[in-house]
This record gives structure tokens, C-alpha cells and sequence, in this order.
């Protein structure tokens, strides 16, 4: 019992675990009393490394019992060449239908001891040769059908060996996936000649000139299993009856020796005709075929049969399917299929279908030929029947990034391999990964496709974690591209106007609305000269663009923006990557493009924002809070003066240029806008206020004052637009032992500091730090101590002074100093006993004086948003003057916001609600059309365009439809501010 035991223990260490293996061992003479034989350790050991060394030794021992003769070649040859033993064992260990082959057709193993077929002749040859007769006539009947079946079982054998002996012997050479799939259709295609070989036999007539077979799907594709039904269509000429029998006789004779041979995709499917002209078949597609015949199609090829009729059916369908995309709804109708397909996928094996589920291998073939048939009508590259050759093109094109490419096509064939082996276990048809219960099943499978046992894993846990990578990578990239929605876009131009140098090109461009087509032209050569990947990504994205900027108001601006900005960002990588990826950002992108001139010449200097334009929730932002925090502490790190200034200019634009996208595509309203554009300009200050202090502090080796900058007009308002200048005041408080003198000129030269650092020249919206407002104004000294402001405000004040100080805030330097300035103005703006009537009558006029001093010559008077009826300053005025005169009464007043104030007048009994509603609404309309005319024109300006593009612009930012007329949107601002004019005539004037 002792020896027994350590034998079976011996066997096992051989991964034998069937008690059945000693005597087969035995039996074969590779086991003795004391062991295994010295001479057949090689053939143990690579016995020991198949996927299931049972599986193998029990094939073994069936070919040895069927033919003792045969058994002594074999074993002989097992033990002496390593190559036939890697390939034969890996065979027998891998499929028991193919080891069931060899046990009743004992001499096939002779086949794998020479060269193996590997091209279509040597298929074709050897079917052809197995269907002789002695007499050199062709079998039929029931014989033909079982001497193709042993031929064809015979090839499949050694496409078999070749494809798994480098499991069990390392170092063989390996064929890959793609040479695998390319053998296996290859002996597929010879199987359909041989069948028709018997076929003619048995009609007594040849095929020439009446039938051509027309492989489909993945025989179409060369990309074949080993266990597939082979789709097909038959194409017939002349004597209709006997292409039909001839066709009927081929699907029954291979149908039965090899593969079924389906013949569903023919047009009008089972109910169809199985054999159809040419003709009848261009009729019935120009007619009748739904999308999914023509996705099929796109695999057709003639593998059999008379070949001028196979061509002449491949170039009537050729056109056909690369114009499909041109069909009302393809794409949706593509993507509508892939989900009907998906659902039928029973939810028990969702997570384990190869072929069918997500992350599968049709969500690969789905993308890849949806974007064939988009795409591949203009471009010949990407007209391959492979799915790899395809994804390939598509890669090197640019229609798909190269890692996407890359990642995509490694997980297609991990599971093209997986599938190979599941089916070829038994060669049956199937798809269905084993459950991750099934721990046997796993570990075989695991073996025959060569993983390892890794990181803690068993082969069968490592496999189950690959095949989850990898089905999550082929679903994100599915989703990711499948789905993309620049897809729609491109099957939404027509196929002629894909082709963009044409003649016919510029008559659409005119058509379209460019005003000058030949320069449209120009830019798009520019754009897509070359052959490198570069140009075949813009070649495919300037169809769409061009549809999308003719909805903008500038088409022709928005071209030569979108020339500037790619040559500018040519050698950014992910630029083109993300407009490709990111239809949502391609959209936006146009838009912005042509509308606004603001925007591409801040999109140069600040690429990033153009990521954020496909996700709203990133293009909002952080709050304005968060934002300045940020800024503020980058600044602050910076190592000097100029450095900290750089990255200041650097955030603001990156924040100016996110703001103006946000409000152009209608994601932010007028007070949020304000706030942010407030913010952003006081973290500016902030951040270079700091920085100049720092550096004057340092180089003096002493801190001779403190400074405050007090935010003044739509700064201290937080009512800031685009192009607005930084209205500001500058205090100062003296160090202890230090004179007034020498403060205010430590703080004028840091407050002058910051001003010529930020109001350097920029290529940016400027930066303008504007003191102007400052006691004896530019006459007077840029900074005075807290003191000297209170003295003069004592003595000199004036009451528009007063009106001034409505909106100052406290921004930026010392808390303290700024705390304290507030409360010493407080009392002046919100004077205890209101306003008399001498100094309201004195506001009046300063104001009469203003509009007819300041208004431009020409100027129309119900179109200025600044100075206009009903405009901006109508209102603010209106609210200053009501604040000076009840501030002291009504604490809701006190506040530095005009919209803020606004709120409080109906509730104090100043203003009605619909009165305060009206001025409210117009002061948001008046705030947003001189941002719209910044954005648009690139430049601020307070004037509404009368007419032209500007004005089309203009009237879109602000919510108009593309073709209305914008003359509507100037009626709709003259009856809002005309409404709030009157409003102001009775508060201003007359209350």
C-alpha cells in the first residue's frame, strides 16, 4: 500500500489527478514500478503542462487501443520531436472533440508531422483532393459529406496544434489571433468550393456563370472561429433554378460535414429567394434595405463560385454601403440595434457573454463599423471587412485615439482567444465565459490560453480578473465611442460635402452663409494639408464644424478663429484628441468660435478651459470664494515680484476666459457673472498688493505703514463686467515713529507698483487699477492716511462725493486700516438727516451735466446701456440719490450693491414693486448686453450694435434664436429700458 501510494503521488506531481492515469501510463510504457520511465520524462512533463492532463491522456490511450501500429509511430515521435509533442499534446489536452477525431481516424496525427496548409490554395487543394474518387470522378452524396468532414476535421486539427503547442512546449512559434482567424476562413471558404465542387457533380452543370457565393459576416471579415456558422448570400444569373439547386446543395453537403452555412442576411431573409441577380438584389437594397442590411454588407465578399459575378456583386454593393451613413437617422438606428441586441441577452449570463453582453465582442464590432460607415465614406482607408485591420485604420486616422486603438484591440482579441478555446473543447458553438463557481473549468481554460498564476491568484482567479479588465475597458471605450456624439454630427453632412476642396465645396460654403467661400477654403486647406494624423483629425472634424459655425452669427469669423486657435495649440496633444472625443465640446467650441472675438484670443493663452467645455459642472467651477482663495495662495507662492504678478494675469485669464464661456452658453446669470468677475479681479489686487508690499518692505529692512485699497464704482459693488477698470482708493496708516510724509510715500510707491504691474500693456482684457476717484482727483495725492481722508471729506467733501463713497468696500491690505475707513465714511454716506434738497437738486444736475457732457456725438440715446434711457446709470443714480436720502433711516440701504438696494425700496415705501421690478430689469438687461458687446466685439463698449452681425451676435448671447430677427431684440430693449426711464422721470425728477 505504501509503494501504491507513492506512485499515485509521483503521477500527480504530473497533474494527473485521474486514478485511471498510472495504467494508462503504464499502458503507454511510460511507467514502471518505481516511477516514470527516464525516456518519457519529456513527454510527462509535457503532458504535465496541457490544459487538462487527463483530457490528453485519455486521448492517448484511445488512439493507442484503436491502432496499435499507428501507436508505435506515434509514441516514438512523441518521445524524440519536441514540436510535434508541444503541438499534438496541446491538442489532445485542450479538445476532446478533436481527440474523439483521432481516436476514430487513428493516422490523422500523421498530419501534423509535415507542412501544414496555411493559405487558401493549399485549403482549397486539399478539400478538393479528399472528394476524389479512385477513378478521379467526385464523390456525391452521402460519401462526399464524410470525406469532407474527415479533410476538413483533419485541417482544423492542425490549425489547432499551431495555435495552442506553444502552451505546452514554450518557445514554438505562435500564430496569433489574426493569422488563426485568417487560416479559419480560409479553410472556410474551401469548404464552400469543395461543397460546390460536389454540388456541380450531383446538378450535372458547372457554376460558372451562375453562381457566386458572397461570404458575410465573419468569414466576410476573414476573422472566422472555430465554431461558426458561416453567413452567406448567393448571387445567380441565367438559369435561376439550377443556381438555386446548386446553392441548396452546397449549404447541405458543408452544412453537414463542416459548419451550417446560413444564408439568413439574404435580402427579405428566410422568406427571401435564396438565389437573386445582381440586379435584383441593387433593387431590393436601393428599396427596401433597413440600416442594419447595410452594416451587414460592409463585411461582403466573393469567396466561391464564378468569380465575374462575385465582382460585379461586390462593386453594386460597394456605393450602397458607403453612403448608408447618409440615411435619415443611421446612427441612432445603429445604436438602437446594438441595445436591441444587448437585450436579448438573458440576465443570468449578462456578466459572462462573450459575444452578445457588455464589454463583448459586438460592442467592439458595433463602434468599429459605425465608425466605418460614418467616416469611411470619404475616407477609402477605413474600408476593410476586419475588425482589426479597421481599428487599426481608424487608430492611424485619428478617428480614434491611438491608446484607444491600441487598448481596444488588445482586449478584442484576449476575448477572440478565449472564445477559440471554450469552443474549441468540444467544437461546439459557444460564448459563455465558465461562472467563477466553476473553479475546474476556469483552471482548464486558464492553462489553454497560457495565464499564469499571479499576485496570490490561482490560473483560474487570474483569468476571471482578466477577463473583467478587459470587459470593462472594451464597455468604457464602447460607450466612449460608440456613442460619441460628433458622430451624429458627421452623418449629418452630406457625403459630397465631406469632400472639402471641391468646387461644389465652395457653392455649399455660400450656401451656408459664408460671405467669403474661397477664404473658407483657404483656411480649411490649411487645416488639413498633408498626410499626417494631425490633418486626417481636422478632415474629419471640419464637416461638422462647418454645419455648426454656419449657426453662429459669424460663420467666416468663426472658421479663421478656429484656424487661429488649432495652429496656435497645434502642438498641444490632447487638443485635437479632445475635440474627436467630445462632441459636446466641439459644439460649444463653434458657438463660442462664432460669436465671440473675445473668446479665441483668450482660448490661446488659456488652452485648458476648452477641456471643460463638455461638462457643465466643470466649466461652472468652484464659487468665486473658492476661486479667489486659490488664486491668492498660488500668487503667494510665487519667489518674487513679477512672478506673483505673472501668475495673477495667468489665473484671471484662465477665470475670465471660463466666466465669458459659462455666460455664452447661458450657465451663469448677470449677478453671478458680477460676483465672479469681482472676485476674481479682487484676488488680483489681493495677491499684487501683497507681493509689491513684500518686496518695497524687504529692500527698506522696515514696515513704514500700513495700506488699505478701498473698492469704489462696480468694483466695490461686486458689479463688475468684462471690461471694466478696478475703481479704487489707496489708505495708509503710519508705523509707530514714523511721519505721515514718509508713509504715504512707502504706500505710494507700492500702490504705484501695483498699478504699472497690472496695467502693463497685455494682449488680455485690461487691467486697469483706476484711482481717479480719490480726493482732488488725479490732482491729488494717490494715497493719503486715514486721517487725511477724514479731514478732507470734513472740509472739502462734496455731495457726489458722497454719492461716490455709496459703494465703498474694503478689498484688499490691512483688515484693521480698511475696517476703520468704512466706519469714518459711514456717517457721510448715510448722513444722519438725509439729504436736503439743495444737495438731491445738486445731484440732478450733476447728473443732467454727465449724460450731456459724456454721451458720444451720435450716439443713440435709447441704445447707450451706460448713459442711456432707462440704461445703467438712469438706474444707479436713481438708487444712489434714494439711498442718500433714507440710508440713515432704512438700514437695508446701507449696502454697496445695487440690485441689493433695489430689493429694499418697496418694502421701505421709496418705490413700488413694479416700479423697482422694472428698474431691476432693466439694469440686468443694460449690465448684459454690454458684456455681450464686450464679448462679441472683443473690446468694451457701452453702444448696442443698430444692425449687422454684432447685432446678431449680440441678440443670440442673449437668448435669441439663430433666424430671428434681431430688429425683435432691439424693440424688446427699447420697451424695457423706455419702461424703466419712466420710472426714474418720477423717482429721480419728480419724487
Amino acid at each position: 500500500m505504501a509503494d501504491r501510494a507513492r506512485t499515485t503521488a509521483s503521477a500527480a506531481r504530473y497533474g494527473f489527478t485521474d486514478a485511471r492515469a498510472e495504467g494508462q501510463l503504464r499502458a503507454a510504457g511510460w511507467w514502471a514500478d518505481d516511477g516514470p520511465v527516464d525516456t518519457a520524462a519529456d513527454v510527462l512533463v509535457a503532458l504535465s503542462r496541457t490544459a487538462d492532463p487527463d483530457l490528453a491522456l485519455r486521448g492517448l490511450d484511445r488512439i493507442r487501443e484503436a491502432d496499435a501500429a499507428e501507436w508505435a509511430d506515434l509514441e516514438a515521435r512523441l518521445r524524440t520531436h519536441r514540436t510535434f509533442r508541444g503541438r499534438f499534446l496541446s491538442v489532445l489536452g485542450t479538445s476532446s472533440a478533436l481527440a474523439d477525431f483521432l481516436a476514430a481516424n487513428p493516422d490523422q496525427w500523421r498530419s501534423l508531422t509535415g507542412d501544414k496548409c496555411t493559405d487558401s490554395a493549399c485549403y482549397r487543394e486539399a478539400l478538393r483532393t479528399a472528394l476524389l474518387a479512385d477513378d478521379g470522378s467526385v464523390l456525391t452524396g452521402l460519401k462526399a459529406e464524410q470525406a469532407l468532414k474527415v479533410a476538413y476535421r483533419g485541417q482544423l486539427l492542425g490549425i489547432a496544434a499551431a495555435d495552442l503547442g506553444h502552451v505546452v512546449e514554450a518557445g514554438l512559434e505562435h500564430p496569433g489571433y489574426a493569422e488563426v482567424a485568417a487560416q479559419l476562413t480560409e479553410l472556410a471558404e474551401a469548404a464552400l468550393a469543395a461543397g460546390l465542387v460536389v454540388a456541380e457533380a450531383e446538378a450535372g452543370a458547372s457554376a460558372e456563370g451562375t453562381l457566386a457565393i458572397i461570404a458575410m459576416g465573419k468569414c466576410g471579415g476573414r476573422e472566422l472561429n472555430y465554431v461558426s456558422d458561416v453567413d452567406v448570400i448567393f448571387a445567380g444569373e441565367g438559369d435561376l433554378g439550377l443556381a438555386t439547386r446548386l446553392a441548396s446543395t452546397v449549404m447541405r453537403v458543408v452544412g453537414k460535414a463542416c459548419f451550417e452555412v446560413d444564408a439568413a442576411l439574404r435580402p427579405e431573409g428566410k422568406a427571401g429567394a435564396l438565389v437573386r441577380t445582381v440586379d435584383s438584389h441593387r433593387g431590393y437594397y436601393q428599396k427596401w434595405a433597413k440600416t442594419w442590411e447595410f452594416q451587414a454588407l460592409l463585411k461582403a465578399r466573393p469567396v466561391a463560385g464564378d468569380a465575374e459575378l462575385g465582382r460585379q456583386y461586390a462593386e453594386m454593393v460597394a456605393p450602397l454601403v458607403w453612403s448608408a451613413a447618409d440615411r435619415e437617422n443611421f446612427v441612432a438606428e445603429v445604436q438602437q440595434m446594438r441595445r436591441r441586441v444587448e437585450g436579448h441577452v438573458p440576465s443570468e449570463h449578462a456578466e459572462r457573454e462573450l459575444k452578445l453582453g457588455r464589454g463583448g465582442l459586438r460592442d467592439v464590432e458595433f463602434a468599429v463599423q459605425l465608425l466605418q460607415l460614418v467616416h469611411g465614406r470619404v475616407d477609402a482607408d477605413l474600408r476593410s471587412p476586419s475588425t482589426m485591420d479597421a481599428l487599426e485604420a481608424l487608430g492611424e486616422g485619428g478617428y480614434v485615439g491611438r491608446q484607444d486603438a491600441a487598448e481596444l484591440g488588445a482586449s478584442y482579441e484576449f476575448l477572440r482567444m478565449i472564445e477559440h478555446r471554450l469552443q474549441l473543447r468540444r467544437l461546439r458553438r459557444t460564448h459563455l465565459f465558465p461562472a467563477a463557481a466553476d473553479t475546474d473549468e476556469l483552471r482548464i481554460l486558464a492553462r489553454a490560453s497560457g495565464i499564469k498564476a499571479s499576485g496570490g491568484k490561482s490560473q483560474g482567479e487570474a483569468l476571471l480578473a482578466e477577463f473583467r479588465r478587459h470587459g470593462k475597458g472594451i464597455r468604457r471605450l464602447h460607450e466612449k465611442i460608440f456613442y460619441r456624439p460628433l458622430l451624429q454630427s458627421v452623418a449629418n453632412v452630406p457625403t459630397e460635402a465631406l469632400r472639402l476642396t471641391t468646387k461644389q465645396a465652395s457653392s455649399r460654403l455660400a450656401a451656408l452663409g459664408y460671405t467669403a467661400p474661397d477664404g473658407a477654403l483657404q483656411h480649411i486647406k490649411a487645416l488639413t494639408a498633408g498626410v499626417s494624423r494631425r490633418a486626417a483629425i481636422q478632415q474629419a472634424l471640419l464637416p461638422v464644424l462647418l454645419d455648426l459655425f454656419a449657426d453662429t452669427p459669424d460663420p467666416d469669423g468663426g472658421l479663421l478663429s478656429y484656424r487661429k486657435v488649432s495652429e496656435a495649440l497645434e502642438e498641444t496633444p490632447w487638443y485635437l484628441r479632445v475635440l474627436r472625443d467630445e462632441g459636446t465640446v466641439v459644439e460649444n467650441l463653434a458657438f463660442l468660435l462664432g460669436t465671440s472675438r473675445l473668446v479665441p484670443d483668450l482660448l490661446v493663452r488659456a488652452p485648458e478651459v476648452l477641456q471643460l467645455l463638455g461638462d457643465p459642472a466643470r466649466l461652472l467651477g468652484r464659487t468665486p470664494a473658492e476661486v479667489a482663495t486659490s488664486l491668492r495662495a498660488a500668487v503667494r507662492r510665487q519667489p518674487g515680484l513679477n512672478a506673483a504678478v505673472a501668475a495673477a494675469r495667468s489665473l484671471r485669464r484662465h477665470e475670465l476666459l471660463r466666466v465669458a464661456c459659462a455666460d455664452l452658453l447661458g450657465l451663469l446669470d448677470v449677478p453671478a457673472i458680477c460676483e465672479a468677475l469681482s472676485s476674481v479681479w479682487v484676488a488680483v489686487l489681493q495677491g499684487a498688493l501683497a507681493a509689491a508690499f513684500r518686496q518695497r518692505q524687504a529692500e527698506l529692512g522696515r514696515t513704514p505703514a500700513r495700506i488699505a485699497v478701498i473698492g469704489m464704482g462696480r468694483l466695490g459693488g461686486a458689479e463688475l463686467g468684462y471690461g471694466s477698470d478696478a475703481d479704487v482708493l489707496f489708505v495708509c496708516e503710519p508705523s509707530k515713529g514714523v511721519s505721515d510724509a514718509d508713509a504715504a510715500k512707502f504706500a505710494s510707491s507700492v500702490a504705484e507698483t501695483v498699478r504699472k504691474m497690472l496695467g502693463a500693456p497685455s494682449s488680455d482684457p485690461a487691467l486697469e487699477v483706476d484711482a481717479d476717484l480719490r480726493p482732488e482727483g488725479r490732482s491729488g495725492p494717490l494715497v493719503r492716511t486715514l486721517e487725511s481722508y477724514r479731514a478732507y471729506y470734513a472740509r472739502w467733501g462734496e455731495v457726489w462725493e458722497a454719492q461716490a463713497l455709496l459703494r465703498a468696500r474694503f478689498i484688499a491690505g490691512d483688515d484693521d486700516l480698511g475696517e476703520r475707513f468704512i466706519a469714518m465714511i459711514d456717517p457721510i454716506r448715510y448722513p444722519e438727516s438725509g439729504l436736503d434738497g439743495t444737495k438731491a437738486r445738486e445731484i440732478r444736475r450733476i447728473k443732467a451735466r454727465v449724460e450731456t457732457e459724456r454721451m458720444p456725438r451720435g450716439a443713440d440715446a435709447t441704445l447707450h446701456t451706460k448713459l442711456g434711457r432707462g440704461g445703467l446709470a438712469d438706474v444707479e443714480w436713481t438708487v444712489q440719490l434714494l439711498q442718500l436720502q433714507h440710508a440713515c433711516s432704512v438700514p437695508g440701504l446701507r449696502t454697496t450693491s445695487t440690485l441689493d438696494a433695489l430689493a429694499v425700496l418697496p418694502e421701505a415705501g421709496l418705490a413700488s414693486q413694479s416700479e423697482a421690478d422694472s428698474l431691476r430689469e432693466a439694469w440686468l438687461l443694460a449690465t448684459r448686453v454690454r458684456n455681450a458687446g464686450m464679448l462679441v466685439r472683443g473690446k468694451a463698449v457701452d453702444q448696442v450694435p443698430g444692425s449687422g452681425r454684432d447685432l446678431a451676435a449680440v441678440a443670440r448671447v442673449l437668448g435669441q434664436s439663430a433666424g430671428d430677427d434681431p430688429g425683435e431684440f432691439l424693440d424688446s430693449y427699447r420697451r424695457t429700458t423706455r419702461r424703466a426711464h419712466a420710472v426714474v422721470e418720477h423717482l429721480f425728477y419728480e419724487a
